[in-house]
């Protein structure tokens, strides 16, 4: 794995407003960053990154098959007793999930180690299924990449197959809704990008933002104009769902939720001591354990996370030699997990991540997310990759090894 310099496209700014991809720039800041690629072998994708994505997902599904049978297990995730039925129901039933996000720390050298899922309503896919790929061909073309690199990215393929695959099963409603809040910019356009693959695959649509979703008289979710949604795919936590005025209305099954209520297991980080507990010493696991006491200071060589934050909030990092790293965020009065201690690699002062992306049960791609310090937040900038084979072992300028 290496960090190689590139020329940014001339016109990469105009491609990307013209591609509804306005969320670039954060705050004056670049989220979108190609001066740089990192560079993968294939045989470090294959077996260091797809092979152990799709391995911890199979323990992860079958993690959920435990956990739906188990009030104990529901109650040490948090889960509103309200809802145990409901989630239980749903994995019972089959209901069909579409995709998530396994966050990986991985330097090129030794195992890449389990972070966390995002497997509720993981971001940074539009980035990380299209606009990668567009990068790597024009990339290519201008002569800019070495001949015959190619790009870990099925993403796109698999999500409009998947939806194609559930409507012709007829197992989503003739109409899916998509939604999210309306005034997030990443949000709605990560929506507008499913939209389009369901599209692709002949699926009628509709868009609704989330404050606009309403309920009848007689118990049916509505769009702003008042018609019925069959099919919900909704960018918006089960979490929150569950907390809101409306929240007790969705056992009744009036809707169906894409993703699925079973994914509010896999969306809590909950999940990471559970894996741990059933598969100790695993090589792409980092021990974890439910903390002790609720807002423990986790021990040196130790973090500490929300079972529920997301995008980096919270996170309480005491590394070996007893230094304090926190980020601010909503989520400091709920429990926690405590996780082994294990730093992103640096090259020259970026921090990367990897999110290995899984649709439909399957590992089909990555997108590189890199920050200049160890936690990875929202607005930590998307790095293009690509596979590029180095036969004679030579550092091309511009590279930089972790």
């Amino acid at each position: 794995m290496r960090r190689i310099a590139i020329a940014p496209r001339a016109d990469w700014k105009q491609q990307a407003e013209s591609l509804g991809f306005r969320f670039h720039t954060i705050d004056g800041a670049p989220y979108w960053d190609e001066s740089a690629y990192y560079a993968f072998r294939l045989r470090q994708v294959e077996d260091d990154i797809e092979q152990p994505s799709q391995q911890i997902h199979d323990m992860a599904m079958a993690l959920v098959d435990e956990v739906v049978g188990s009030e104990e297990l529901l109650a040490k995730l948090h889960v509103p007793p309200l809802y145990w039925d409901w989630i239980a129901s749903s994995w019972r039933n089959g209901d069909p999930h579409l995709y998530g996000r396994i966050d990986l720390a991985y330097d090129g050298r030794g195992p890449a180690k389990l972070y966390e899922l995002n497997y509720d309503t993981p971001t940074s896919l539009y980035e990380s299924a299209y606009f990668q790929w567009l990068w790597l061909e024009q990339q290519l073309a201008s002569g800019a990449l070495p001949a015959g690199s190619d790009q870990y990215n099925g993403i796109q393929e698999v999500l409009c197959e998947t939806f194609a695959t559930l409507a012709l099963q007829q197992r989503i409603g003739a109409r899916v809704h998509f939604a999210a809040v309306r005034e997030s910019e990443e949000d709605q356009a990560t929506v507008l990008y499913m939209r389009d693959c369901a599209h692709q695959a002949g699926i009628d649509t509709a868009l609704v933002a989330v404050e606009d979703i309403g309920i009848s008289a007689d118990g049916w979710f509505t769009d702003a104009d008042d018609n019925v949604i069959q099919t919900l795919f909704k960018l918006y936590p089960l979490e929150f769902m569950m907390e809101e005025e409306f929240g007790p209305s969705l056992v009744a099954n009036t809707m169906q939720l894409l993703e699925p209520p079973w994914k509010a297991i896999l969306s809590n980080k909950g999940v990471l001591p559970l894996l741990w507990e059933r598969h100790r010493g695993h090589p792409n696991l980092l021990e974890a354990r439910f903390e002790t006491v609720q807002g423990e200071v986790p021990p040196p060589g130790f973090v500490r996370k929300p079972l529920f934050s997301r995008e980096g909030a919270n996170i309480d990092i005491v590394t070996g030699d007893g230094a304090r790293i926190s980020t601010p965020g909503p989520y400091a009065d709920g429990p926690g997990i405590i996780q082994a201690y294990h730093p992103l690699p640096c090259f020259d002062g970026n921090y990367p991540l990897v999110g290995s992306w899984i649709v439909a049960d399957r590992a089909c791609g990555v997108g590189v997310r890199e920050d200049a310090t160890l936690v990875t937040q929202d607005t930590s900038r998307f790095v293009p990759h690509a596979i590029v084979e180095d036969p004679d072992g030579r550092a091309a300028a511009g590279v930089i090894e972790a």
